[in-house]
């Protein structure tokens, strides 16, 4: 392996870090705010005002396009821009190419805003924007795999860090889920329709769908995960052997477990079955990443007591295993028949989005904002503790709530009478979740407000490095 030295803090581009990292903190108050005024809708239904712009079918495409893709996206793009560098002892490869993947991204992020509450929608789960849009993402996505491709082509190391092959699959496998899912026939500006038909369209989709959660929501985030915990921890990572294995393992059996998102549909017995296989094989791999993370505290737990910023990471990698457990087992297709299409999944969803996603994104920014903006640490540690706080809290709250009314949900719509009539209309089901809707909101509520406490240290942050850089400019003048 090269030792070639690093390069000096300043000789490392963080313009577009920066900007994509400060984006993530808007979009992630702007996205988890939707995110609640839905909840709250399902609660309270008068909330849905009577407009068909702000009706709960508009706003939840919104809400999970604007947390996936430009909370979750930007905090992807700027850890990936900033690991790549800082691994590769290299500046970044064409930086106003890596300009363009910012605006590019932010203007998909504003059509998204502006057309999903109009109704201009695909109406495919997690791929909803219509086809001028897709051809926007498609070309910022290419750009993307460019710059970061050529960064590692240009490294003044001989060994690429594991966390750059996490990095590296994401960015190649989005891409062709994107390309191979948008294919469209174009109507209007405005209106297309899938390339595909019927059973074929679902299988594509939701190869597509669970996949975004698989690179896009996983691997990207294991790549994050693999490079700012053994950093914030001040140690190396468990066992790079380990993370090798975990890396391979993961990218060879998750594109095939799609299809237990559609048991007990018109596909195929045979092709559910290997669906059901493969999601139980991926537990292995999952578990290994999880453990991998965890054990790179070996030798420093006590910083725990201390250190919110590495309590987030730890959190977010419990929440890591405890959903890639979960994912597996309602797979099972006994399981299945009574998780499907109730808050259960919901709740699977949210404690893989909220709990691992999110929360090490979190770590992660905390992390990379201060070093990008030339500051030692954010403006305050004691508000990083408070949002780890209402975080977890809020977290917990969401899917308690969402697992009991889940498995509530599906005992009470299988539930029959002896002579084979349903004991619960689905308006009583209905009615029996309520307090658990209310639950829900409260939690995404705690949640949005930690986000919110994120937002004002960031921008307290912003005026440090601010007044800090006025300060060096008056010295030197």
């Amino acid at each position: 392996m090269s030792h070639a030295a690093p390069v000096a803090e300043s000789e490392y581009d963080y313009t577009v870090v920066r900007r994509f990292a400060i984006m993530a903190v808007v979009w992630g108050v702007v996205g988890m705010a939707v995110g609640v005024w839905i909840a709250a809708q399902l609660a309270f239904p008068a909330l849905n005002f009577d407009l068909p712009w702000t009706h709960f079918g508009r706003l939840r495409p919104l809400h999970t396009n604007a947390v996936i893709f430009a909370f979750g996206g930007c905090a992807l793009f700027a850890t990936s821009y900033y690991v790549v560098q800082r691994t590769c002892h290299t500046r970044l490869a064409l930086p106003w190419l890596a300009s363009f993947t910012f605006w590019g991204w932010q203007l998909v992020i504003v059509l998204a805003a502006i057309t999903l509450p109009l109704g201009m929608t695909s109406s495919k789960e997690y791929a909803e924007l219509e086809w001028p849009i897709d051809l926007l993402i498609a070309a910022v996505w290419v750009s993307y795999a460019i710059v970061f491709f050529a960064t590692i082509a240009k490294r003044k190391t001989e060994h690429i860090y594991v966390a750059n092959w996490f990095y590296g699959a994401f960015i190649i496998a989005v891409a062709l889920l994107h390309i191979v899912n948008s294919a469209a026939i174009p109507v209007t500006l405005t209106k297309s329709y899938s390339a595909y038909a019927g059973a074929v369209d679902a299988m594509v989709q939701w190869w597509y769908g669970h996949n975004a959660v698989g690179f896009f929501l996983t691997a990207g985030f294991l790549g994050m995960m693999y490079y700012f915990v053994p950093v914030q921890a001040g140690r190396p990572v468990y066992s790079y052997r380990l993370s090798i294995v975990h890396f391979w393992a993961l990218i060879s059996v998750y594109m095939w477990a799609g299809v237990h998102h559609l048991h007990y549909t018109a596909l195929p017995d045979w092709t559910q079955s290997v669906g059901m296989v493969f999601s139980l094989v991926l537990l292995a791999p999952s578990w290994g990443g999880m453990i991998n993370g965890i054990m790179t505290l070996s030798g420093v737990w006590h910083k725990l007591r201390t250190d919110p910023i590495l309590r987030f990471m730890i959190v977010a990698l419990s929440f890591y295993g405890m959903s890639t457990f979960e994912g597996p087992m309602m797979a099972i297709k006994t399981v299945n028949a009574l998780s499907h299409y109730t808050d259960w999944t919901v709740g699977h969803v949210h404690s893989g989005a909220l709990g691992w996603v999110a929360m090490i994104s979190f770590g992660a920014l905390y992390v990379l904002l201060p070093r990008v903006l030339g500051l030692q640490q954010m403006y305050s540690i004691k508000l990083i503790n408070a949002h780890f706080w209402l975080a977890t809290i809020g977290t917990i709250l969401y899917i308690a709530a969402m697992w009991v009314a889940g498995i509530q949900q599906g005992l009470m719509w299988r539930a029959v009478n002896p002579d084979g009539t349903l004991t619960y209309s689905f308006v009583e089901a209905l009615a029996a979740n309520w307090p658990y809707y209310v639950m829900r909101m409260t939690g995404g509520l705690i949640y949005l407000t930690g986000m919110l406490l994120m937002a004002f240290n960031t921008w307290k942050t912003i005026q440090l490095a601010g007044q800090k850089s006025t300060a060096t400019q008056a010295q030197y003048a």
